[in-house]
């Protein structure tokens, strides 16, 4: 039997099924002017920090399901996600939760749409730095990248159709490390020291867990991860990755699929909630 992976139906944490139809009126059809409806729902912690809103606030960010960020924004503002928000009236989030968003309206909108997981070279010169991007599919053959929290930006001139090397999915980037073209301590998470393979690692599997429509939070840890993060695991694990990364650049559903339920790699039930 063929496995297939139906990208254009909402996952565990991208399905808005559940949310009233009121507040999904009138989305474009056009992918990218649907993504470019998510910079003004969602606020990175570091901007939201600048206003005064109340603590409790910014536990927003540790939200999984679409549908919670879509009842969140509600809360805040009832109109429909097509009506911008205030910055006070934006759900708190990472670039994760721009992404699966972006990923979760594109979805409901019956276009096929992923969220990858890796490294964006853009932001810092000379550094990968974690983060999460979508792809789209309108033929259903080949993919866009595109990054919809820098549709708001002004650091890239086409955040709408990303060029090659602008963004590492952490199997792109574990694959360029183990071929001794990338520095690993150049590449992990802005304002901390979170930098080197086991980074790589950890992002390499999220983006599987991601192609298998399972988008986790960037935080979140299973597996092995732990012990790769402390620099605990060894050859067989690093051959491990070597079959993620080389699994997630061959696209193919039923590898994917299957590589997913493997042990360690496989997203635990009480990380989908």
């Amino acid at each position: 039997m063929t496995t297939t992976i139906d990208y254009a139906a909402g996952g565990p944490l991208t399905d808005l099924s559940s949310v009233g139809r009121g507040a999904l009126a009138d989305l474009p059809e056009d992918p990218i002017a649907i993504s470019r409806l998510v910079h003004r729902l969602v606020i990175q912690p570091h901007d939201a920090g600048r206003l005064e809103l109340p603590p409790g606030r910014f536990d927003e960010n540790q939200i999984r399901p679409a549908a919670r960020l879509v009842r969140t924004l509600l809360d805040l503002d009832p109109s429909p996600l097509t009506v911008p928000r205030p910055p006070e009236r934006r759900v708190i989030g990472t670039c994760r939760h721009f992404a699966v968003l972006a990923c979760a309206l594109l979805r409901h909108r019956g276009i096929a749409a992923r969220a990858r997981c890796g490294f964006a070279t853009y932001f810092q010169p000379g550094l990968g730095l974690d983060h999460w991007v979508i792809e789209f599919s309108t033929d259903g053959r080949s993919w866009v990248r595109a990054d919809p929290e820098a549709m708001g930006l002004t650091v890239l001139p086409t955040p709408e159709a990303l060029v090659p090397g602008q963004f590492l999915t952490g199997g792109e980037a574990w694959a360029e490390f183990r071929a001794g073209r990338l520095d690993p301590a150049r590449f992990g998470v802005w304002g901390t020291e979170n930098f080197g393979p086991g980074e790589i690692r950890g992002n390499a599997i999220r983006d599987l867990a991601a192609l298998n429509r399972v988008e986790t939070l960037p935080w979140d840890e299973w597996g092995r991860m732990e012990a790769s993060y402390q620099g605990h695991t060894g050859a067989d694990y690093d051959a491990l990755l070597d079959t993620v990364a080389a699994t997630c650049a061959a696209d193919e559903p039923a590898g994917t699929a299957a590589l997913y339920r493997t042990a360690d790699l496989e997203v635990p039930t009480a990380l989908i909630a």
